[in-house]
């Protein structure tokens, strides 16, 4: 089941895909294009994974590391499907990433692999934007690059775990303006999702709604003003996003 985060008439509603239309929990069946999307949960802790594939390391001419490389991500930074990102106006290298999320369903400690899946709640889609003139290096990504309000577009739908038979064998691709700039997939993981949730609940608890962020392939190309992004991932869902630039917000 595919579930989302709208609001609507005023109020912000559950609803399920259903049939082309979004149902809402009092039975309403309203046209997609009538919302507003939200997240689909209210993401508590984000971890994000870097250089999490292997050809994506390559591509940026870094050795696949022999541990995970995980940051953590604030609440601030996300937003829904069919939103806006901001693009700065000083910048010369913004790149999208897609992304696989994994959202955590229950308080988890020295979770080990083989029982790694009965602690997730679900899956989702994350385009996570990386600027590269604010880079010190792919090992220590600081506060401006992964941190930037409105940077990391999410949704548009959590599908419950028990309907994705095969986490770690999705497609994953990127089409900016229609055309398709970047394709992958899970199979390919240096870390793979058994790993990281053994890795991270060794050393701290893991609760409802913490997410995981687990990389993305090779294929992260500049991006500019206008652009509409889509990142997708197989029977995940779709996410659409447009950049904006500096002219589009108001300072007071």
């Amino acid at each position: 089941m595919k579930k989302a985060r709208i609001a609507y008439g005023g109020a912000i509603h559950e609803a399920i895909e259903w049939e082309g239309q979004l149902k809402l929990n009092d039975g309403r069946l309203v046209e997609e294009s009538k919302v507003t999307w939200l997240t689909p949960i209210e993401p508590r802790t984000v971890f994000a994974l870097g250089l999490n594939y292997a050809d994506h390391a390559a591509e940026l001419a870094f050795a696949a590391p022999s541990e995970p490389l995980v940051f953590l991500k604030g609440p601030n930074t996300f937003i829904g499907h069919q939103a806006y990102t901001r693009r700065p106006s000083d910048v010369t290298y913004m790149h999208y990433e897609c992304e696989l999320a994994v959202i955590i369903g229950d308080t988890a400690r020295n979770v080990k692999k083989e029982d790694a899946y009965n602690y997730v709640k679900g899956y989702s889609v994350a385009n996570d934007y990386a600027i590269r003139d604010y880079l010190e290096n792919y090992y220590r990504p600081n506060l401006r690059v992964k941190n930037r309000d409105t940077g990391t577009p999410f949704g548009p739908w959590i599908v419950e775990a028990a309907d994705v038979a095969d986490p770690m064998n999705l497609k994953l691709t990127t089409h900016v303006n229609n055309k398709l700039v970047q394709e992958g997939t899970t199979a390919d993981m240096i870390f793979d999702i058994p790993t990281l949730i053994e890795y991270l609940s060794s050393f701290m608890t893991l609760s409802e709604n913490d997410v995981i962020l687990t990389g993305t392939p090779k294929g992260s190309v500049n991006t500019a003003v206008g652009d509409v992004v889509v990142t997708e991932v197989e029977g995940i869902g779709r996410l659409v996003n447009t950049i904006i630039g500096d002219e589009s917000f108001i300072y007071r």
